[in-house]
């Protein structure tokens, strides 16, 4: 679990540059006197959050991975701590084995910020049309090509996604401001796929883009027709879930979505 608002992301990064693995894998080295590599089921972006972000560390210590988690705790900052731990199977891998994650991206609206969640949520000042925003989010579940939802920086092959939901819902109230949390849960994420999808709803909950440009966006691959990023801060890693340790599951269902995605453009061939 960490608050990512002072890091750069989970990923190692240059000297004087912090991330996740960086001050996780100090103080591994502090503990233990033991260079590791910590390994992590997806790379969050700076700013963003995590309650559960599964991390593999192989080790030749014989410690027990209680007194791992009590031990690292003590060196760890306050921004990261580890909330469980687990030995596992030569061969698991966080990331190839895990089959979904939930992501959950927090809204405010109304007239003004409120301190309690100015570092946790986006604020909007316009009042969210519930009803596109319902029909917005919709529209994103299931097997889509999401070209139109990641940044430019994106490197993946495939673009085709399976988002088994994407749920908006009002989590709290404080006067003419709500706290809108909108969950998204699917088997795998473009970069920066989350926060595209959520100010893409926003913005056609706010009357600045259309479902009808949300239909052309993931029809085409177009950018333009689809929202803005939203910002990091409001977004939280919530939880990651797993097939079978050593199954691969995560890299196969990938695999399949591509081969659906050839499929449906002609690349491939379909059994008759």
């Amino acid at each position: 679990m960490f608050d990512g608002a002072a890091f750069a992301g989970f990923q190692k990064q240059q000297d004087g540059i912090r991330s996740v693995a960086g001050v996780v894998e100090e103080a591994w080295l502090a503990m233990l006197s033991e260079v590791v590599i910590a390994r992590a089921t997806s790379r969050t972006d700076a700013g963003v959050h995590a309650r559960r972000l599964p991390i593999l560390i192989r080790t030749r210590k014989n410690v027990s991975a209680r007194g791992l988690m009590l031990g690292l705790n003590v060196i760890l900052p306050d921004d990261c701590k580890v909330v469980s731990a687990e030995e596992l199977p030569r061969e698991a891998d966080v990331r190839s084995d895990a089959v979904g994650k939930r992501y959950i991206y927090y809204v405010q609206t109304g007239p003004s910020r409120l301190p309690l969640w100015r570092a946790r949520a986006w604020f909007v000042k316009a009042q969210l049309d519930e009803f596109k925003l319902l029909a917005a989010c919709q529209m994103l579940e299931g097997v889509h090509d999401f070209a139109a939802f990641r940044s430019v920086n994106c490197s993946a092959q495939s673009t085709s996604r399976n988002i088994l939901l994407v749920r908006p819902q009002v989590v709290e109230e404080c006067g003419a401001q709500k706290i809108w949390a909108i969950t998204v849960e699917g088997n795998a994420f473009l970069h920066n796929m989350v926060r595209i999808m959520a100010g893409t709803v926003v913005d056609i909950a706010r009357g600045r883009k259309t479902l009808q440009q949300l239909e052309h966006a993931l029809n085409t691959g177009d950018r333009t027709s689809a929202g803005q990023t939203a910002p990091p801060h409001a977004l939280l890693l919530d939880d990651v879930f797993f097939g079978p340790w050593g199954g691969r599951q995560g890299q196969n269902y990938k695999d399949l979505l591509k081969n659906m995605a050839e499929i449906r453009d002609g690349v491939g061939e379909s059994a008759q």
